[in-house]
């Protein structure tokens, strides 16, 4: 499924025929997040991860529903590089040392979805973006990274699905603070938009949804990818931008 600023979903297709799709395409790395999951009160789909980590070729994260040491072990198992955690981060922080220390730091992905206040400062919200957690984005990043966090991933949830560009200021808030990889995600809706991102903070993580699964102003279910050519221009944006 695919959302517009968590809501207004819309059926994208199977999430394992989906994987065989991007294999072919030679997609760099899959994020699979069950939104749902934590709202619900459900426990992470195993099936569904060894499913999708069987078929998949690329290294793969998923998050949703992870509130355990033991439930990111299983997913681990599995044949899944990374977890990802939101929710359970923001509720217990001890829990991404707990993982850090039995899978290792580079296996913890902490995800912030983020709205930006009234004040202009950006806050964590929780539950696909309807609960507020109270702290600042760059709060939030300090501490998980305190805590063994291996890897960022900031999500604007204003601009999830919107497909007009990614939220900069957001970016630019979490990189003045993060020491761990980043990744942006919300918003993505042409390559510009990557190669925008790219150059203006370098080495940095470029995640979108709608712009690999829609095409056209009809937003047609169309799963595509950069072709080598394209992701070349990418990669010399990244070259020509500071570090």
């Amino acid at each position: 499924m695919k959302t517009v600023r968590f809501g207004e979903q819309k059926y994208v297709g199977d999430p394992v025929n989906a994987v065989r799709i991007f294999n072919e395409k030679e997609v760099d790395e899959l994020l699979v997040l069950d939104i749902d999951a934590t709202t619900c009160g459900r426990e992470p789909d195993y099936r569904l991860i060894e499913n999708v980590a069987a078929e998949s070729r690329m290294p793969l994260c998923y998050g949703g529903g992870i509130k355990a040491v033991d439930q990111a072990r299983r997913i681990i198992g599995l044949g899944v590089e990374k977890v990802a955690i939101s929710s359970a981060a923001v509720a217990h922080p001890p829990l991404v040392a707990a993982i850090a220390e039995q899978l290792g730091a580079q296996s913890v992905v902490v995800v912030a979805d983020v709205k930006r206040s009234r004040g202009g400062r950006y806050e964590v919200f929780t539950h696909n973006g309807r609960t507020r957690s109270g702290r600042t984005l760059e709060e939030f990043i300090l501490e998980v990274q305190r805590l063994n966090a291996g890897e960022i991933v900031v999500n604007s949830v204003d601009h999830d699905g919107c497909m007009k560009g990614y939220d900069l200021d957001a970016a630019r808030a979490a990189r003045k603070v993060t020491t761990v990889p980043l990744t942006i995600l919300g918003g993505a809706g042409k390559l510009s938009d990557l190669q925008r991102l790219i150059s203006e903070f370098g080495v940095i993580g470029a995640a979108a949804g709608s712009l690999f699964v829609f095409k056209g102003i009809y937003k047609a279910v169309l799963i595509n990818y950069p072709s080598h050519e394209e992701r070349e221009q990418l990669i010399q944006a990244m070259r020509g931008a500071p570090n």
